[in-house]
């Protein structure tokens, strides 16, 4: 399972779709503003595959240095791939 998060960290939106990825056991992709939760230990406890959208990354200024350690940056087609290999996909949260 895939869960896309759009919501930064701040909204309650953002934080339920981490909880479910969680939860489910699932693999998270960060875009918009949910590639905040890339930073620092945002996603403590967080033992699923992470991607972050690297155009969204840059568009917000946050640097190699600031993201977590495991986290994935990858472009739209990874997304696409993703979303196509996994047999369910939940999101914008």
């Amino acid at each position: 399972m895939l869960v896309i998060v759009k919501s930064g960290p701040d909204t309650a939106d953002g934080k339920r779709g981490v909880k479910l990825a969680q939860d489910m056991a699932a693999d998270l992709f960060l875009i918009q503003n949910g590639v905040y939760f890339a930073q620092g230990e945002r996603l403590e406890g967080f033992c699923g595959n992470t991607y972050a959208l690297k155009e969204d990354l840059k568009l917000r200024g946050i640097k190699d240095a600031e993201i977590r350690k495991g986290i994935r940056e990858t472009g739209y087609d990874s997304l696409v791939d993703l979303m196509a290999d996994n047999d369910k996909v939940a999101g914008m949260f």
